[in-house]
């Protein structure tokens, strides 16, 4: 078995018991494209990461050669051709679950941390900017009492609105199909002039790549704040920078972006704004049962059993 970066300690312990050789995950020694590209039909089963492209040129050669199956330390599975793995054969597994409750809590940090500007506020104490208390200075919005939108409904945005109703917002939500939980709306544009929180939830797909958009940001309450923990195409930045420097947005948190690891200038110039490097999963054990997960997926196919978390279009 193949892995593309160094995984936490103790994650590949499943496969070495098996007998499975495990090759690379040395550390700050990650595989590049074309190493993967050379490497890939000498190999069983990889471990990847989100970034990671294993498109149809990856499958195909590793299809053409030994490999049966892909198991990535990600929920997320736009980073791989599933269209493709399907055509050639190879069993696609990835990690739902296991990081629900982490990625919550941080998509609850940044509703909290931009609805209160908590990044321009420490940013003014660290530089030395700041003069003292002031009655008008730095005035946020509360949190308590608003309404959370929710777009998607799966574990993780169930996950937020358990912690929301316990700071007391009313929380609606929005999915492709009905839910049967109370606050469900049917239509996008019917829950995006209600909210004075939207938070994002979703995979990224072709029908979800700016599902936010000029338009729909027009559509929200003035002074309503956007966090996006889902993939960062889910929303276009050009048109979110724009909201934010006309003020009609009153601020935004992300922990995704359009074009990973690169950040839009302008965006990193864009006023209350709190921004993450992808953090939501990142504590030690929430990563260790990912990688372990992903393991454990490519071990099952190895062994001829059917993978708990195969990946499946949305």
């Amino acid at each position: 078995m193949l892995v593309t970066a160094a995984l936490p300690d103790g994650a590949s312990s499943a496969l070495r018991a098996a007998g499975i050789e495990v090759v690379g995950g040395d550390p700050g020694r990650d595989l590049d494209a074309t190493a993967l590209l050379e490497a890939v039909a000498e190999f069983d089963g990889i471990v990847c990461q989100l970034r990671d492209t294993i498109d149809e040129q990856v499958l195909g050669a590793g299809a053409a050669g030994r490999l049966r199956v892909v198991g990535t330390v990600s929920v997320g599975v736009d980073h791989i051709d599933l269209v493709a793995a399907a055509r050639l054969g190879v069993e696609v597994c990835h990690t739902p679950g296991v990081l629900d409750e982490s990625t919550a809590d941080l998509a609850f940090l940044l509703v909290l941390g931009a609805s209160r500007l908590a990044w321009d506020a420490e940013l003014e104490l660290r530089q030395g900017r700041w003069g003292g208390w002031e009655l008008t200075h730095r005035l946020g919005h509360d949190v308590h009492g608003a309404v959370l939108g929710l777009v998607g409904f799966g574990r993780i945005g169930r996950a937020v609105a358990r912690r929301a109703y316990g700071f007391g917002m009313t929380v609606l939500h929005h999915a492709r199909r009905d839910t049967g939980v109370d606050g469900f709306v049917a239509r996008l544009d019917d829950l995006l002039g209600q909210v004075d929180v939207l938070s994002l939830h979703v995979p990224l797909t072709e029908a979800t790549r700016h599902l936010i958009g000029r338009r729909e940001l027009a559509l929200l309450k003035p002074g309503a704040v956007l966090v996006n923990t889902a993939r960062g195409p889910v929303v276009d930045e050009g048109a979110l920078v724009d909201a934010l420097e006309s003020g009609s947005l009153f601020a935004a948190g992300l922990d995704v972006y359009e074009r990973e690891p690169e950040i839009d200038p302008r965006l990193l110039a864009a006023p209350r704004t709190m921004l993450l490097p992808h953090i939501g999963s990142a504590t030690g054990p929430t990563r260790l049962r990912m990688a372990q997960l992903a393991c454990e997926g490519v071990l099952d196919v190895l062994s001829g059993r059917r993978p708990s978390h195969p990946a499946r279009r949305w």
